[in-house]
Parts: C-alpha cells; structure tokens; sequence
C-alpha cells in the first residue's frame, strides 16, 4: 500500500511539473525575463546538486538516496526543463548569428538523436525495471545494451538533441547556449550526484561497472571472463525502490 501511495504522488509531481512547462511554452514574458530563465535556470543546478550530495555523503542509506534523488529531480526538472522549453520556443528570437548549416540536415540530426534518447529510456524500462525521473526508479543496475558502451548514454543523447536543435534552428546562440550553460549542468549532475547516489544504492556492482565503462563517449564494451559484456554486473545487482 505504502509503495502504491508514493508512486501516485510522483505522478501527481509529474503532472504538476507538467502542466508547468506547458504553462511555460505559452507565457508572454519579457525578453528580459526569459533572459533570466535561460541563465539562472541552469546555474541553479549547481546548489541543488551540491545540496544532494551533502545529503547523501551523511545520510548513506538506500532510502535517502531515494528521497533525495527525487528532490534533485525535480529540482532539474525546473532548473532545466523550463530554460529548454523556453529556449525552443524563444529560438527565433536567436537569429543574430546564423549557422550556414541547411535545415534539412538540422532536421535529420534531431531525428537520430531524439530516436537515440528514446531508446534509451527503452533501454533503461527494461535492463534496469525502471523510467527516468522519479516515476519508476529502477531496481537493477542498468549496465548493458546502450549502457555498455557508456555509462551515461541517455545525458550523451539528450546533449547531441540539444546541439542538433541549435543547428535545425540555423541557431549560433542557441547551440552556444547548450554548450555554455546546459551540457555543464547536466554533466556536474551526472559527476557530483549520480555517480555518489549508484555507488551507495549499488555497491561494488557499480564500482566494477564504472571501472570498465567510459562516463560518456562510448568504447567498445569489453568481455569480462567469458561472458558478454555488461552480464556480469547485472547478475546480483538487484536493489529494490532505487534507480538511475
């Protein structure tokens, strides 16, 4: 009952969280104002994930990491999620330096990679029994298919979405603005906070697993006493309530 409980909250926070960011595609504000958005929003990553690690560093149980996690989710959700909706819609707004690069190509970049991001999250449902954010953190260590190649394949695909959306756009600003402000925040999340929050929920499952994967560009995964790779750190890696 009690696991039945905390799921219908996080979804009820999705939905709220949700109905925010479609506030946000439509809301008139002032150049100034989404200025702010942009650059505060992401700088704002920075305490949020700071404050998580600190929790986690004293408090180092799998039930703390799982509270916390879902405040430092939520808390980027918002830091990052309104900036990146606001960015999209604003981009016209951008157009002072204009990337030489035809739409088209633009185009077929976003489509590789949102295709790569999805699979992803498929990728995750279903080697780590779980969803990204907070909805259904998953209960096994994801540490093969995409995840074998890079720890990180989902942040890898979702920075290549961004940059891909700047060139679409034909859009100098809007892929500086990835590269400045977006990719930093979510690579000190991934550094800082996730890689502490898997160590305590997963152990020495994670620990070998991160001494043989590459953080983010992908390597060719390598066979570990026989068996394929990534086998080895699934196999009894089971954590119950915890996840990526």
């Amino acid at each position: 009952m009690r696991q039945v409980t905390e799921f219908l909250a996080r979804v009820a926070l999705l939905a709220f969280i949700l109905c925010v960011l479609q506030w946000t595609l439509n809301a008139p504000l002032s150049n100034t104002a989404n200025l702010m958005i942009l650059v505060v929003g992401p700088l704002l990553v920075f305490p949020f994930v700071w404050l998580g690690r600190m929790i986690l560093d004293r408090h180092r149980t799998t039930s703390w990491a799982v509270w916390t996690t879902t405040f430092v989710h939520v808390s980027m959700m918002f830091s990052l999620g309104v900036p990146i909706v606001r960015a999209i819609v604003t981009h016209q707004d951008w157009s002072v330096w204009i990337l030489p690069v035809p739409p088209e190509i633009g185009l077929a970049l976003v489509l590789i990679t949102g295709a790569a991001s999805l699979l992803t999250v498929v990728n995750l449902a279903l080697r780590g029994i779980g969803a990204p954010f907070f909805i259904a953190l998953s209960r096994k260590l994801a540490a093969d298919w995409l995840y074998a190649w890079t720890r990180n394949p989902m942040v890898l695909a979702v920075l290549a979405l961004s940059i891909s959306l700047g060139i679409w756009f034909q859009s100098w600003l809007f892929v500086l603005w990835a590269l400045v402000f977006f990719a930093p925040a979510l690579l000190v999340f991934v550094k800082v906070y996730e890689e502490r929050e898997l160590e305590i929920r997963f152990g020495a499952s994670y620990l070998d697993y991160k001494s043989r994967t590459p953080m983010l560009f992908p390597r060719r995964p390598k066979r570990q006493n026989g068996m394929p790779p990534g086998r080895s750190a699934s196999i009894g890696s089971q954590q119950i309530g915890a996840g990526r």
